[in-house]
């Protein structure tokens, strides 16, 4: 199964296509990651739509089967909380769209999955993703690895979930 994770950000958007299983074996591989990013200096209808045609583009390319967005939670500044926003619409629109299943999940809720510890340090996540994906050095940029993290979050929270289902 393939899952796209999206860092969403009007200026840097993180994306990262994961392989892995809800059944079985617990193992991720990193298909691919890197950061879409628009000029500051333009219109933000003109960023908004660079983005939905990159999203576009990544998303008929990979074909992947779920799709996981940071879901935006800030508490101190709007200015950086709304273009977060605008480009996570974009991508759970693209997503929906689609009909694809679309999950989000909190910068928290990534860390716990990740690393077991919900307010794990940055670099504590990003050295988990690579040790998870058996990737030999840390995903850089700091978005792609953010992706990164989504799309294992996706992966571990499904196989609990499903354990709980079928317990009950």
């Amino acid at each position: 199964m393939f899952v796209l994770g999206i860092d969403p950000g009007l200026t840097r958007c993180g994306f990262a296509l994961v392989e892995g299983a809800l059944e079985g074996v617990e193992s991720f591989r990193a298909v691919r990651a890197g950061v879409l990013e628009t000029e500051a200096s333009s219109p933000v209808e003109s960023r908004l739509a660079q983005i939905h045609s990159d999203l576009a583009s990544v998303i008929d390319e990979f074909r992947p089967q779920a799709v996981v967005v940071e879901r935006v939670f800030f508490q101190r500044n709007a200015r950086t909380a709304i273009p977060v926003a605008q480009a996570s619409g974009i991508a759970v629109g693209l997503a929906g769209a689609r009909g694809l299943a679309v999950r989000q999940f909190t910068a928290q809720e990534v860390k716990l999955a990740v690393t077991g510890y919900g307010a794990a340090s940055k670099a504590q996540v990003q050295s988990m993703v690579a040790q998870l994906c058996g990737l030999a050095n840390v995903p850089s940029p700091a978005d792609a690895a953010d992706a990164l993290g989504l799309a294992i979050t996706y992966f571990v929270t499904e196989r609990v979930e499903r354990r709980f289902v079928a317990a009950t």
